[in-house]
């Protein structure tokens, strides 16, 4: 009956600036007006990142934006801090693999599963320049390859 996860917001960039080394899915604690939010596809998580504290995974500096008719006896924070759910043993081993030099955590996309709110994080290292501009030449490569095939065949 439930389909593939319906994506709410995507972080492009992370793929581009970091070496993905393992993915998991989180769920999020989340307050009502920002369900809300959500369901209408107000978020944005381009510039966020997870931190680890007290034993803990947050989400920071995603913004979800209040709908306009939200209630009117509560304040929403569009970039509250959020708190992520993950297992136990998950949270060991993201902690234990972030104390290592140059990995951390960074969001990939948010998206519905099952009815509820999930973000894909990922285990990161930071990508060099030098590695950017090669991953800019293997993509063009293959676009060039693609129209190259699609002209032979076509021919």
């Amino acid at each position: 009956m439930a389909g593939p996860p319906r994506q709410i917001a995507q972080n492009k960039k992370a793929r581009f600036d970091f070496h993905l080394e393992e993915e998991m899915e989180a769920g999020l604690e989340l307050q009502g007006w920002e369900v809300k939010a959500l369901r209408a596809g107000r978020a944005n998580i381009k510039e966020s990142h997870v931190v680890i504290h007290r034993g803990e995974a947050w989400l920071v500096g995603a913004r979800i934006s209040p709908l306009p008719e939200a209630s009117t006896h509560i304040t929403p924070d569009p970039t509250r801090t959020r708190r992520l759910l993950l297992h136990s043993h998950e949270l060991r081993r993201l902690i234990g693999q972030t104390q290592q030099k140059g990995y951390t955590i960074v969001p990939l996309d948010l998206h519905w599963s099952h009815g509820l709110a999930k973000v894909q994080i990922a285990l990161a290292k930071g990508k060099k320049k030098v590695d950017k501009r090669q991953d800019e030449k293997e993509k063009d490569w293959q676009r060039q390859k693609q129209r190259l095939l699609k002209e032979k065949n076509q021919g």
